[in-house]
């Protein structure tokens, strides 16, 4: 993957940002590259090593994000019941940081919220999941994260 100052990328855990830069530094006496991603709020430095690919990717194309969309609408996977678990599990799926994953997790977790105890943990990684996917459909469509939300808030009503 050739990254560039100027490029905008997903983090895997923070979402959409815009590469403003590079560094170098030494690290256990060798140089390692570091991309600085500008995200809304805050400055992330995330090495270019061999982990690149699943912090950063580039955003979804128009045409792979509405295919990928159609998983909010898809129906739900059981997810655990014990918390710990059902949190360890989706923190394996967002691992990857694909926009897919983030579908998956916010399909499941509004399934869980109707019918299963519900975390202080579940309603926080949704938001954070929630988040993420807004920062790219608002991205991708070209429209205000205002829009992208309420875009959102239609797809899971509508199912």
């Amino acid at each position: 993957m050739e990254i560039k100052k100027g490029d905008w990328v997903m983090h895997c855990a923070h979402g959409l940002g815009q590469v403003i830069g590079m560094d170098e530094q030494v690290k256990d006496g060798a140089k390692v590259t570091y991309y600085m991603v500008q995200l809304s709020d805050l400055t992330i430095w995330v090495p270019a090593d061999e982990n690149l690919n699943n912090r950063l990717r580039f955003p979804s194309t128009r045409r792979e994000f509405q295919r990928v969309l159609s998983i909010l609408s898809t129906k739900a996977e059981a997810l655990p019941t014990d918390r710990r678990q059902r949190t360890l599990q989706l923190q394996e799926t967002l691992r990857d940081g694909r926009t897919e994953s983030l579908c998956r997790v916010i399909r499941d977790l509004q399934a869980v919220r109707g019918t299963k105890t519900w975390s202080e943990y579940d309603s926080a990684l949704l938001k954070r999941a929630q988040k993420t996917l807004v920062g790219e459909w608002s991205y991708v469509h070209s429209i205000s994260t205002h829009e992208a939300e309420a875009q959102l808030s239609q797809s899971l009503s509508s199912k």
